[in-house]
Protein backbone atom coordinates (compact mmCIF):
# COMPACT_ATOMS: atom_id res chain seq x y z
CA UNK A 1 0.00 0.00 0.00
CA UNK A 2 1.13 3.53 -0.52
CA UNK A 3 1.49 6.35 1.94
CA UNK A 4 -1.09 8.45 2.43
CA UNK A 5 -0.95 12.16 1.05
CA UNK A 6 -1.01 15.36 2.83
CA UNK A 7 -4.63 15.73 2.62
CA UNK A 8 -5.44 12.11 3.97
CA UNK A 9 -5.68 11.12 7.07
CA UNK A 10 -6.66 8.07 9.65
CA UNK A 11 -6.90 7.61 13.46
CA UNK A 12 -6.80 4.33 14.88
CA UNK A 13 -8.05 3.97 18.98
CA UNK A 14 -9.55 1.11 21.04
CA UNK A 15 -11.91 1.14 23.95
CA UNK A 16 -11.07 -1.39 26.59
CA UNK A 17 -14.25 -1.28 28.05
CA UNK A 18 -16.33 -2.27 25.39
CA UNK A 19 -14.76 -5.80 24.70
CA UNK A 20 -11.77 -4.32 22.56
CA UNK A 21 -13.52 -2.78 20.02
CA UNK A 22 -11.69 -1.11 17.78
CA UNK A 23 -12.08 2.15 15.83
CA UNK A 24 -10.75 4.09 12.92
CA UNK A 25 -11.57 7.74 11.53
CA UNK A 26 -10.33 8.19 7.64
CA UNK A 27 -10.07 10.37 4.67
CA UNK A 28 -9.38 8.75 1.67
CA UNK A 29 -8.88 10.12 -1.35
CA UNK A 30 -6.56 7.89 -3.68
CA UNK A 31 -5.72 5.12 -0.84
CA UNK A 32 -6.78 1.82 -2.02
CA UNK A 33 -7.64 -1.30 -0.13
CA UNK A 34 -6.42 -4.68 -1.40
CA UNK A 35 -8.71 -7.74 -0.79
CA UNK A 36 -8.75 -8.22 2.82
CA UNK A 37 -11.14 -9.95 5.66
CA UNK A 38 -11.83 -8.90 9.27
CA UNK A 39 -12.44 -12.25 11.93
CA UNK A 40 -15.56 -9.75 13.31
CA UNK A 41 -18.39 -7.58 11.85
CA UNK A 42 -17.19 -4.29 10.23
CA UNK A 43 -19.41 -1.38 10.21
CA UNK A 44 -18.61 1.58 8.60
CA UNK A 45 -20.36 4.97 8.72
CA UNK A 46 -20.19 7.52 5.60
CA UNK A 47 -19.65 10.86 6.58
CA UNK A 48 -18.47 12.38 3.06
CA UNK A 49 -17.95 11.84 -0.57
CA UNK A 50 -18.41 7.99 -1.39
CA UNK A 51 -16.38 4.73 -1.17
CA UNK A 52 -16.81 1.93 -3.56
CA UNK A 53 -15.57 -1.79 -3.25
CA UNK A 54 -16.45 -5.29 -3.51
CA UNK A 55 -17.96 -7.25 -1.78
CA UNK A 56 -19.58 -11.31 -1.96
CA UNK A 57 -18.78 -10.43 -5.76
CA UNK A 58 -20.74 -7.28 -6.58
CA UNK A 59 -19.76 -3.29 -6.82
CA UNK A 60 -21.08 -1.56 -4.15
CA UNK A 61 -21.36 1.99 -3.80
CA UNK A 62 -21.61 3.81 -0.53
CA UNK A 63 -22.36 7.93 -0.27
CA UNK A 64 -22.26 9.88 2.75
CA UNK A 65 -25.63 8.88 4.79
CA UNK A 66 -25.05 5.50 4.49
CA UNK A 67 -23.96 2.49 6.44
CA UNK A 68 -22.00 -0.09 5.03
CA UNK A 69 -22.19 -3.30 7.07
CA UNK A 70 -19.56 -6.47 5.94
CA UNK A 71 -19.66 -10.21 8.05
CA UNK A 72 -16.78 -11.59 9.31
CA UNK A 73 -14.51 -13.37 7.07
CA UNK A 74 -15.64 -11.70 3.78
CA UNK A 75 -13.09 -10.71 1.33
CA UNK A 76 -13.93 -6.59 0.45
CA UNK A 77 -11.32 -4.11 -1.19
CA UNK A 78 -12.00 -0.14 -0.96
CA UNK A 79 -11.67 3.14 -3.07
CA UNK A 80 -13.16 5.96 -3.68
CA UNK A 81 -15.99 6.34 -5.08
CA UNK A 82 -16.15 9.76 -6.20
CA UNK A 83 -12.91 12.21 -7.21
CA UNK A 84 -12.79 13.72 -3.83
CA UNK A 85 -12.90 10.51 -2.01
CA UNK A 86 -14.81 9.44 0.87
CA UNK A 87 -14.79 10.33 4.72
CA UNK A 88 -15.69 7.73 6.80
CA UNK A 89 -15.96 6.15 10.83
CA UNK A 90 -15.36 2.38 11.31
CA UNK A 91 -16.89 0.05 14.34
CA UNK A 92 -14.19 -2.78 14.62
CA UNK A 93 -16.33 -5.15 16.82
CA UNK A 94 -14.27 -8.31 18.28
CA UNK A 95 -15.29 -12.03 17.49
CA UNK A 96 -17.95 -12.96 20.10
CA UNK A 97 -19.00 -8.60 20.72
CA UNK A 98 -22.56 -9.16 19.29
CA UNK A 99 -23.07 -12.65 20.83
CA UNK A 100 -22.51 -11.52 24.11
CA UNK A 101 -25.25 -8.64 23.39
CA UNK A 102 -27.87 -11.04 22.23
CA UNK A 103 -26.99 -13.57 25.57
CA UNK A 104 -27.67 -10.23 27.54
CA UNK A 105 -31.12 -9.63 25.90
CA UNK A 106 -31.89 -13.41 26.41
CA UNK A 107 -32.02 -13.82 22.62
CA UNK A 108 -30.54 -16.58 20.61
CA UNK A 109 -26.84 -16.18 20.46
CA UNK A 110 -25.90 -17.16 17.45
CA UNK A 111 -23.44 -14.76 15.58
CA UNK A 112 -26.15 -11.83 13.74
CA UNK A 113 -25.72 -11.93 9.62
CA UNK A 114 -25.98 -8.77 8.17
CA UNK A 115 -27.98 -9.50 5.19
CA UNK A 116 -27.19 -6.41 2.50
CA UNK A 117 -24.26 -4.34 2.81
CA UNK A 118 -24.94 -0.36 1.86
CA UNK A 119 -27.94 1.40 3.54
CA UNK A 120 -28.74 4.74 3.18
CA UNK A 121 -30.06 5.81 7.05
CA UNK A 122 -29.04 9.09 7.73
CA UNK A 123 -30.96 9.33 10.74
CA UNK A 124 -28.99 6.01 12.33
CA UNK A 125 -25.75 7.08 10.45
CA UNK A 126 -25.81 10.06 12.57
CA UNK A 127 -26.15 8.43 15.87
CA UNK A 128 -23.87 6.19 14.81
CA UNK A 129 -21.30 8.96 13.97
CA UNK A 130 -21.87 10.48 17.33
CA UNK A 131 -21.26 7.36 19.31
CA UNK A 132 -17.70 6.86 17.17
CA UNK A 133 -16.89 10.85 18.39
CA UNK A 134 -18.11 10.02 21.90
CA UNK A 135 -16.25 6.43 21.70
CA UNK A 136 -13.06 8.31 21.04
CA UNK A 137 -13.03 10.96 23.64
CA UNK A 138 -10.66 9.97 26.73
CA UNK A 139 -12.69 11.78 28.70
CA UNK A 140 -15.99 9.93 28.07
CA UNK A 141 -17.56 7.83 30.87
CA UNK A 142 -17.71 4.26 30.65
CA UNK A 143 -21.04 4.28 32.12
CA UNK A 144 -22.29 6.94 29.11
CA UNK A 145 -19.86 4.91 26.34
CA UNK A 146 -21.44 1.48 27.34
CA UNK A 147 -24.74 2.36 27.44
CA UNK A 148 -25.12 4.26 24.26
CA UNK A 149 -22.91 1.27 22.33
CA UNK A 150 -25.52 -1.61 23.50
CA UNK A 151 -28.50 0.84 22.38
CA UNK A 152 -26.92 1.65 19.19
CA UNK A 153 -26.05 -1.99 18.38
CA UNK A 154 -29.51 -3.14 19.48
CA UNK A 155 -31.27 -0.89 17.13
CA UNK A 156 -28.54 -1.32 13.72
CA UNK A 157 -29.32 -4.95 14.84
CA UNK A 158 -32.87 -4.81 14.45
CA UNK A 159 -33.09 -3.32 11.41
CA UNK A 160 -30.56 -4.98 9.12
CA UNK A 161 -29.40 -8.04 10.57
CA UNK A 162 -33.70 -8.86 11.09
CA UNK A 163 -32.50 -9.44 14.96
CA UNK A 164 -36.30 -10.50 16.67
CA UNK A 165 -37.33 -7.93 19.03
CA UNK A 166 -35.99 -8.63 22.91
CA UNK A 167 -38.68 -9.61 25.79
CA UNK A 168 -40.37 -6.39 27.12
CA UNK A 169 -39.24 -5.26 30.35
CA UNK A 170 -41.51 -4.75 33.68
CA UNK A 171 -41.15 -2.60 36.79
CA UNK A 172 -38.11 -4.17 38.35
CA UNK A 173 -38.45 -1.04 41.09
CA UNK A 174 -36.26 -2.46 43.64
CA UNK A 175 -33.23 -2.81 41.25
CA UNK A 176 -34.12 0.82 39.99
CA UNK A 177 -33.87 1.96 43.35
CA UNK A 178 -31.18 0.60 44.09
CA UNK A 179 -29.19 1.64 41.17
CA UNK A 180 -30.11 4.79 41.93
CA UNK A 181 -28.93 4.95 45.60
CA UNK A 182 -25.37 3.14 44.42
CA UNK A 183 -25.14 6.20 41.74
CA UNK A 184 -25.85 9.12 44.11
CA UNK A 185 -23.23 7.44 46.36
CA UNK A 186 -20.68 7.35 43.92
CA UNK A 187 -21.06 10.44 41.87
CA UNK A 188 -17.16 10.93 41.33
CA UNK A 189 -16.04 7.32 40.32
CA UNK A 190 -19.74 5.88 39.29
CA UNK A 191 -19.34 2.37 38.44
CA UNK A 192 -19.90 0.91 35.04
CA UNK A 193 -22.79 -0.24 33.48
CA UNK A 194 -22.21 -3.84 33.82
CA UNK A 195 -21.04 -3.31 37.61
CA UNK A 196 -24.37 -1.44 38.03
CA UNK A 197 -26.01 -4.65 36.21
CA UNK A 198 -24.39 -6.84 38.52
CA UNK A 199 -25.50 -5.12 41.52
CA UNK A 200 -28.98 -5.33 40.97
CA UNK A 201 -28.82 -9.14 39.05
CA UNK A 202 -30.04 -7.68 35.81
CA UNK A 203 -27.78 -8.43 32.56
CA UNK A 204 -26.39 -4.79 31.29
CA UNK A 205 -29.16 -4.78 28.73
CA UNK A 206 -32.24 -5.41 30.80
CA UNK A 207 -31.42 -2.99 33.37
CA UNK A 208 -30.74 -0.05 30.88
CA UNK A 209 -33.99 -0.70 29.58
CA UNK A 210 -35.76 -1.05 33.02
CA UNK A 211 -33.77 2.01 34.17
CA UNK A 212 -35.07 3.84 31.53
CA UNK A 213 -38.84 3.12 31.22
CA UNK A 214 -38.91 4.15 35.26
CA UNK A 215 -37.20 7.17 35.07
CA UNK A 216 -37.20 8.75 31.67
CA UNK A 217 -33.74 8.41 31.43
CA UNK A 218 -30.75 6.00 30.75
CA UNK A 219 -28.73 5.76 33.62
CA UNK A 220 -25.50 7.66 32.71
CA UNK A 221 -28.26 11.25 31.73
CA UNK A 222 -29.10 10.43 35.29
CA UNK A 223 -26.09 10.15 37.07
CA UNK A 224 -25.57 13.84 35.37
CA UNK A 225 -28.62 15.12 36.40
CA UNK A 226 -27.58 14.20 40.11
CA UNK A 227 -24.23 15.63 39.53
CA UNK A 228 -24.72 19.08 38.51
CA UNK A 229 -27.87 19.49 41.00
CA UNK A 230 -25.24 18.37 43.54
CA UNK A 231 -22.88 21.24 41.44
CA UNK A 232 -25.43 23.64 42.38
CA UNK A 233 -25.66 23.50 45.70
CA UNK A 234 -21.55 23.18 46.12
CA UNK A 235 -21.52 26.72 44.01
CA UNK A 236 -24.01 28.11 46.13
CA UNK A 237 -22.14 27.00 49.30
CA UNK A 238 -19.35 28.79 48.03
CA UNK A 239 -17.34 26.87 46.35
CA UNK A 240 -15.21 27.55 43.40
CA UNK A 241 -16.21 25.60 40.20
CA UNK A 242 -12.87 24.21 39.85
CA UNK A 243 -13.22 22.20 43.50
CA UNK A 244 -16.69 21.49 42.47
CA UNK A 245 -15.20 19.64 38.98
CA UNK A 246 -12.74 17.57 41.22
CA UNK A 247 -15.15 16.58 43.95
CA UNK A 248 -17.71 15.31 41.36
CA UNK A 249 -15.95 13.52 39.13
CA UNK A 250 -16.02 16.08 35.90
CA UNK A 251 -12.56 15.35 33.55
CA UNK A 252 -11.85 19.46 34.78
CA UNK A 253 -13.33 22.78 35.38
CA UNK A 254 -14.05 22.81 31.26
CA UNK A 255 -15.74 19.77 31.15
CA UNK A 256 -18.38 20.90 34.57
CA UNK A 257 -18.81 24.19 32.53
CA UNK A 258 -20.03 22.65 29.24
CA UNK A 259 -22.54 20.49 31.05
CA UNK A 260 -23.32 23.27 33.39
CA UNK A 261 -24.43 25.71 30.89
CA UNK A 262 -26.18 23.16 28.56
CA UNK A 263 -28.30 22.42 31.19
CA UNK A 264 -28.67 26.28 33.37
CA UNK A 265 -27.56 28.42 30.29
CA UNK A 266 -24.99 30.16 32.50
CA UNK A 267 -21.23 28.97 33.45
CA UNK A 268 -20.85 27.81 37.08
CA UNK A 269 -18.85 31.05 37.48
CA UNK A 270 -21.93 33.16 37.01
CA UNK A 271 -24.03 31.07 38.73
CA UNK A 272 -21.89 31.26 41.64
CA UNK A 273 -21.59 34.94 41.54
CA UNK A 274 -25.35 35.52 41.33
CA UNK A 275 -26.24 33.69 44.31
CA UNK A 276 -23.58 35.08 45.98
CA UNK A 277 -25.72 38.52 45.83
CA UNK A 278 -29.14 37.28 46.61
Amino acid sequence: MRPLTASERARFSASDDLHGLELLSARFIEHRFAPHVHDGHVIAVLEAGAERYRYRGVDHLAGAGSIALLNPDEVHTGSKGVEQGWQYRVFYPQPGTFEALLAELELPSASPMFHDSVHHDPLLAARLSALHRLLEDPYSEALHRQTLWREAMLELLQRYARLPAPRGVGQESRAVAMAKELLASQLSEPPSLEELAAAVNLSPFHFTRVFRRATGLPPHAWLRQRRLEQARALLRSGCAAISVAMQLGFADQSHLSRQFKQAYGVSPGEYRAAVARM
